[in-house]
């Protein structure tokens, strides 16, 4: 999977920085600087894009900037809503992290929980290899459990030390709950998507209601393709009224149907404009 992906960012690279700049009516000259993820992700990924970076900047003179993967989905915010300051409380879900992140008031980012095995999204997806739906598995979960019955499986709540995350559990669940059926009808299907989401869902704002008790913060960030998740937003606890979560005046939900709208912004964005706050890096280090 590794290797796949790395070919696919070799791909792909070109093409979306074509098209992010068509988009924002931008020309390479009225570029100050080029920013790239230098972590954290998989490595072969991470050694394309940071290769193609410098590229792009020892051709055309400019600096490059070292972005964190994490911190940027919280960084995002502020292209939607300009005036959000730290501290920031922030859950990255994807397919490849399950993070919480504290954004503080001096400007650094903090990791305050992490997925000890599977991400979230990781999860969705072999949950729905399990129940034969496609991949991805998130958006397949998704659309099929709101035929079905979240409490007609009782799955475990996956749990871990501290505020880390821990989804190969009820992943296990569903492989044992599924093979002890001689047969699944589609309403029995869509019932074990629904609960297995449930759990999922369950598991991940516990933990950010456990960090906003311990540190509140006034406003909470949801980043990452598993922010789109129906379930995950109808849950949150700013959905559910002042009175469940009564500590955040600001909230930003950035989420997966968001992504063509912030792609205009941040390719109109500009190194003098505030949107980029990090100093250039000559050399660049990879982080795992």
């Amino acid at each position: 999977m590794p290797e796949i992906a790395a070919r696919a960012h070799l791909q792909t690279l070109i093409p979306v920085i074509e098209r992010a700049l068509e988009t924002a009516a931008t020309r390479w000259e009225q570029v100050d600087g080029v920013a790239v993820t230098k972590g954290p992700g998989l490595i072969g990924c991470l050694l394309v894009g940071v290769n193609l970076a410098q590229a792009i900047a020892w051709a055309r003179k400019l600096p490059v900037i070292g972005v964190s993967h994490l911190a940027a989905h919280v960084f995002a915010a502020q292209l939607e809503e300009p005036d959000v300051r730290p501290p920031v409380l922030g859950l990255v879900v994807s397919g490849g992290h399950s993070d919480l992140i504290r954004w503080q008031e001096d400007g650094s980012i903090r990791v305050v929980g992490r997925t000890i095995d599977d991400a979230a999204g990781e999860a969705f997806d072999k949950g729905a290899r399990i129940l034969g739906l496609p991949f991805p598995g998130g958006p397949a979960i998704d659309a099929l459990a709101a035929q079905g019955d979240p409490r007609a499986v009782r799955f475990p709540r996956p749990r871990a030390p501290g505020l880390d995350f821990s989804f190969s559990g009820v992943k296990t669940a569903l492989l044992y709950e599924v093979r002890k059926r001689t047969s699944i009808s589609d309403q029995a299907r869509a019932d074990l998507a629904a609960s297995y989401q449930e759990a999922i869902v369950d598991a991940l704002l516990q933990r950010v209601e456990a960090a906003q008790a311990a540190d509140p913060a006034p406003t909470i960030v949801i980043g990452g393709g598993v922010a789109r998740n129906r379930r995950l937003r109808a849950g949150a606890p700013w959905e559910q009224g002042a009175s469940r979560h009564p500590g955040p005046g600001v909230v930003h939900r950035q989420c997966g149907h968001d992504r063509r709208r912030r792609l205009d912004r941040v390719g109109a964005a500009r190194p003098g404009s505030g949107a980029f706050r990090r100093r250039p890096e000559p050399r660049i280090r990879l982080v795992r």
